[in-house]
């Protein structure tokens, strides 16, 4: 598994600033219940890439396997958050998906590509954030969040792996340009804390 975590550092622009890391401590509560509307949201955009491809069997057959991990990836946070006492309920989404999103160009074959380079960020970026916060948790959350660990590093590779068959090609230099977009998205602040924002402003 280090290998494939230094295979995301080496990917993402920049690490998880630790004025985020220390706002997830102190807010574990929403914290969980940001990270099951991930979760969610996960399976959503996998489910709907096969709505929208149906005549592309490799994307089908990832995407289905996906969506199955991430619907179950839901429910173990749910079942963690029934012992915490911890209520699920609605949030407003972070700007962070939203704006990756707003590069991705609007026509196919351009439009499947973009999709999937934003998918393999959000992984990427899920995965080191596990990472950096399972030192310092609960037993019991930091085991669940390194047993994540492994299927977002291959959720990543797969997304990566399918832009360049939709591209017929390397996807490098649109990598690049959504990479400069979410290390803003990361790096500058952000008025609520949720799983991808960036730093809290104070008060």
């Amino acid at each position: 598994m280090n290998d494939a975590l230094q295979e995301i550092h080496d990917f993402l622009p920049c690490r998880t600033p630790q004025t985020w890391i220390d706002s997830a401590l102190a807010n574990q509560d929403l914290l969980l219940i940001d990270h099951a509307h991930c979760e969610k949201k996960a399976a959503s955009t996998a489910l709907s890439l096969m709505y929208r491809y149906v005549d592309n069997t490799e994307l089908l057959n990832k995407m289905s396997r996906l969506a199955r991990e991430e619907l179950r990836h839901f429910e173990q946070v749910l079942a963690i958050m029934k012992k915490r006492g911890v209520t699920y309920a609605h949030l407003s989404p972070a700007r962070y998906a939203a704006g990756l999103r707003e590069a991705v160009r609007t026509e196919d074959p351009g439009r499947l590509v973009d999709v999937l380079i934003v998918g393999a960020i959000i992984e990427a970026r899920s995965c080191e954030r596990f990472a950096a916060l399972a030192p310092s948790l609960d037993e019991k959350l930091a085991e669940f969040y390194n047993s994540l660990l492994k299927s977002e590093a291959r959720h990543y590779q797969n997304y990566l792996t399918l832009a360049e068959q939709a591209n017929g090609g390397p996807v490098d230099e649109r990598v690049v340009q959504f990479l400069a977009i979410e290390q803003k998205l990361i790096e500058s602040p952000d008025s609520e804390f949720r799983f991808h924002s960036g730093p809290v402003l104070a008060g």
